[in-house]
């Protein structure tokens, strides 16, 4: 498989380091002016950009076809902006808060949780996140996942950072040298508290998952999110 890389901080680099032990070639390290690059060499994009850039380059690979795997975080205003151009350009797409097959798991466990808590409203539930001080969006779309599975299944009708009405979600986001991502959820009550927690050791995780959605995502054609790679795993 040759591999377009949308951005190549510490993530691209790692995800590069993966790909190549999994068999694969890394063809494109992209930084800036994809408009410019010669896209036909690759067969899929990985995006870990900025938040500034990465409508843009998912968007511009989609014009060539040319199927995109997206973790960056901050942009999704413009998501289903880029969903409908994917659409009209036959073109695929997953985008995922987070790739590793671990959170994935932690995602299903969190809407499990969700739904047994939801009649017992003496329980207070708040997010926590720890990220390293390079991360740019706070708080992460891992913790806004998470909190959006909570809001679906559960009197609660949105999150809000660090201060929120009873009727909301509160997350905490930190920020903490050399830390890859910490996520908890935890529910109190006066008389005991339930916590679930997700720990990274270390950026491999969301590398592995992002090469293999990748895999998964050759000679598909629509938009797709890792809830179906797992599937497909299985």
């Amino acid at each position: 498989m040759k591999i377009a890389l949308l951005g190549y901080g510490k993530m691209g680099k790692t995800i590069e380091k993966i790909a190549i032990e999994r068999g694969h070639q890394v063809v494109l390290r992209i930084t800036e002016n994809i408009e410019e690059q010669d896209l036909s060499q690759a067969e899929v994009a990985i995006d870990f950009s900025v938040p500034t850039a990465a409508f843009k380059n998912i968007t511009t690979c989609f014009k060539n076809r040319l199927p995109v795997v997206s973790g960056t975080t901050g942009w999704l205003d413009n998501y289903y902006n880029a969903v409908t151009i994917c659409e009209q350009e036959g073109a695929a797409f997953i985008y995922a808060s987070n790739f590793s097959i671990g959170v994935n798991l932690f995602f299903e466990l969190n809407q499990k949780l969700a739904k047994l808590m939801a009649p017992f409203e003496e329980y207070a539930v708040e997010i926590e996140e720890i990220h390293h001080l390079q991360k740019l969006d706070a708080p992460s779309g891992t913790a806004i996942t998470i909190a959006e599975q909570i809001v679906r299944h559960s009197s609660k009708k949105r999150w809000q950072l660090d201060h929120a009405d009873d009727d909301e979600i509160p997350v905490f986001a930190k920020r903490v040298e050399n830390v890859p991502g910490t996520h908890t959820v935890t529910y109190k009550s006066e008389v005991d508290s339930i916590e679930i927690k997700h720990t990274a050791h270390s950026r491999q995780g969301f590398a592995l998952g992002a090469v293999i959605a990748a895999e998964w995502l050759q000679d598909k054609k629509g938009v797709f999110t890792m809830k179906d790679v797992l599937s497909g795993l299985k």
